[in-house]
């Protein structure tokens, strides 16, 4: 079960309003899905997690085959039930893996890519199009990714060609091996090439329209956010959503900052997910109305005020700068916790904020708004 509908096309922007249909709820696009990696956001309960609205968890198909394993998670009851969390869940298929680690990389070919485990680096193993589905599949995914190979920045227009023809080829297979309802995503690779992502799209959408029923359920950007100038990423981003059908679901992977959400949404982008918000909380960095500050500044050391005074999540309510900076420094469990806490807050009401916009249609001027406050800020703010 899983539909995608546009309830409220923006005024002067590209921007969406569209509701998710999947068996295990509703979710209200623009989105943005927090980072599980391992079948956890990290520092967070799956209560807490929905007392923020969160919608949807991302989790990771290399990640759970290597640990525990997708068979043991299949026979323990699948992913939701693993987790306890009863909503949707988007797994990756481990392709950004492919990128990301390399250096564990033994070959990779049209057949698939063979790796040393991480965990280890002894272990060797061979992921395929078909295994990463049949992964996927075992945990209950209610969003599937294809195999995709993403290459680094820069990189030749020979190297992205070869990417592209080979991301298309596991993408097919993809296709061929889903056995359930559960939905698939395409991805869309072609390096930092205009001509290359179109060329990939309509190949994608080629493969669609060739099929009578087994079509991909909405379309994923990838290969973005690698070191690329963000200028260059939104060009990419203006290529990719223009290009892409508008009756599917859109999904930019890996970005990123508040930024780069409001304005890939301006360009018609409905889902994200980033580690940004979860990754900086446990270092000390957090997000404001009035730019980011890093909590572990002496400057914070007799603060009673709240991280952000316009924000009413737990953290700012009960806690002070004071005291956040003294857990941080002092290596505190909790520090991660009350962090988290706030960054995720920023982010999913940003999404909430952005979505009301949208319906109001003001997202232009909300967007304008939101980014001239962050820049003047941050401006100020030492770090």
């Amino acid at each position: 079960m899983f539909s995608f509908s546009i309830k409220k096309s923006g005024n002067k922007t590209l921007a969406r309003i569209g509701i998710l249909k999947t068996a295990h709820g509703e979710i209200e696009t623009p989105v943005f899905m927090p980072v599980g990696t391992q079948a956890t956001v990290k520092a967070m309960l799956p209560e807490e997690l929905k007392a923020l609205g969160v919608q949807i968890i991302l989790s990771n198909t290399y990640h759970l085959y290597l640990r525990p394993g997708h068979k043991r998670i299949k026979n323990l009851g699948g992913l939701h039930k693993f987790m306890n969390w009863d909503g949707p869940i988007l797994t990756d298929s481990g392709g950004y893996q492919i990128f990301s680690l390399a250096d564990l990389r033994i070959r990779i070919d049209d057949e698939g890519v063979e790796f040393q485990s991480h965990i280890d680096g002894g272990n060797r193993h061979f992921l395929t199009p078909e295994l990463t589905v049949e992964i996927q599949e075992a945990l209950g995914s209610d969003i599937m990714m294809v195999l995709d190979e993403c290459i680094s920045y820069p990189a030749e227009k020979r190297i992205a060609k070869n990417a592209m023809e080979r991301s298309i080829l596991w993408a097919t297979r993809c296709l061929a091996a889903r056995t359930t309802k559960n939905a698939l995503f395409g991805i869309v690779q072609g390096g930092m090439f205009s001509d290359l992502r179109r060329e990939y799209i309509e190949r994608l959408q080629e493969i669609d329209s060739m099929a009578e029923n087994n079509k991909f359920d909405g379309y994923a950007i990838g290969g973005l956010s690698v070191g690329e100038p963000v200028p260059l990423m939104y060009e990419m981003v203006d290529v990719c959503a223009t290009s892409l059908l508008q009756n599917k679901p859109r999904y930019l992977m890996g970005v990123g900052t508040p930024e780069n959400i409001l304005e890939c949404i301006d360009r018609g982008i409905d889902m994200f997910d980033c580690v940004l918000p979860t990754r900086n909380a446990r270092n000390g960095y957090l997000f404001t109305s009035k730019g980011d500050i890093n909590i572990r500044n002496a400057q914070f050391s007799d603060d009673e005020g709240p991280i952000d005074d316009t924000c009413n999540c737990d953290t700012c309510r009960k806690y002070s700068r004071a005291y956040l900076r003294h857990l941080a420094i002092s290596h505190e469990i909790l520090s991660s916790r009350l962090n988290t806490l706030h960054n995720l807050h920023f982010y999913l009401n940003l999404l909430k904020r952005a979505r009301l916009a949208i319906s109001q249609d003001n997202f232009s001027e909300f967007k304008k708004e939101f980014l001239e406050k962050r820049k003047y800020y941050s401006a100020k703010i030492v770090n």
